[in-house]
């Protein structure tokens, strides 16, 4: 019966950690499909799309797109988000304004190319972001401040991928009617797109919850030696 108990105690850890880092912790979520997603060619994801399979895969290749628009430096853009957000009193932050631009494009590699679905982004992009910060009073006469105080902390934030650089996706290939192939969120897994190395995207993703992060992670830990206590008592008992 010990053995019992410890089972599904370190059971209940294990499970009760996933759910909330599903309902809490979406940028961990992300960070661990990240890493664990299989990665393929941009040739065998090109051959899943025509075989009907539904697979999430990642796959890494050359940004590439013939609608390229210039940032404020005259550096290729084909997608960029802006946020503007609104925090007091250490509460929760408001976004004021979420504004994206963005233009077709894809991966290429040695000659296959595939499509990436840029209006199923959001959560899933991974990218260093560029911030700057001040107060709500500063803010242009134009931006609604939804009734924020004047000394309220104002953030804005810029997420961008530029036609020069190379990126990871995960996603699910599919072959459009005209033949192409698209790469998009499916099998209940968003899309994701990082234009870093894998363990630099995670770092991204943990830097603003390490706490959060650091308690499931232990969770997880405290549920696996319980599982392991269990199985000492379980031969214990047999003996």
């Amino acid at each position: 019966m010990i053995a019992l108990g410890l089972a599904l105690a370190g059971l209940a850890l294990i499970l009760g950690s996933e759910a909330l880092a599903r309902r809490y912790e979406r940028r961990y979520v992300i960070g661990r499909i990240l890493a664990v997603a299989p990665q393929v060619t941009l040739e065998e994801a090109i051959a899943l799309a025509h075989s009907g399979q539904r697979r999430y895969v990642r796959v890494h290749g050359r940004i590439t797109s013939e609608e390229e628009f210039p940032d404020e430096n005259d550096r290729p853009l084909v997608y960029r988000r802006k946020r503007l957000e609104i925090a007091a009193d250490g509460r929760r932050r408001r976004i004021l304004a979420d504004d994206v631009e963005g233009v077709p494009f894809g991966l290429e590699s040695r000659g296959a190319s595939v499509a990436v679905d840029a209006a199923a982004l959001n959560e899933g992009l991974v990218v260093l972001e560029r911030e700057s910060v001040g107060r709500v009073a500063d803010l242009p006469a134009e931006v609604d401040r939804a009734g924020a105080a004047p000394e309220a902390v104002a953030r804005l934030v810029v997420e961008q991928v530029s036609a020069v650089e190379h990126a990871f996706v995960c996603g699910v290939p599919q072959r459009q009617p005209d033949g192409r192939v698209v790469i998009t969120s499916g099998a209940r897994r968003p899309l994701i797109l990082t234009t870093l190395d894998v363990p630099a995207a995670m770092r991204v993703l943990a830097a603003r919850r390490r706490v959060p992060a650091t308690i499931l992670g232990a969770l997880v830990v405290f549920g696996v030696v319980l599982l392991a206590a269990a199985l000492v008592a379980a031969v214990i008992e047999l003996l």
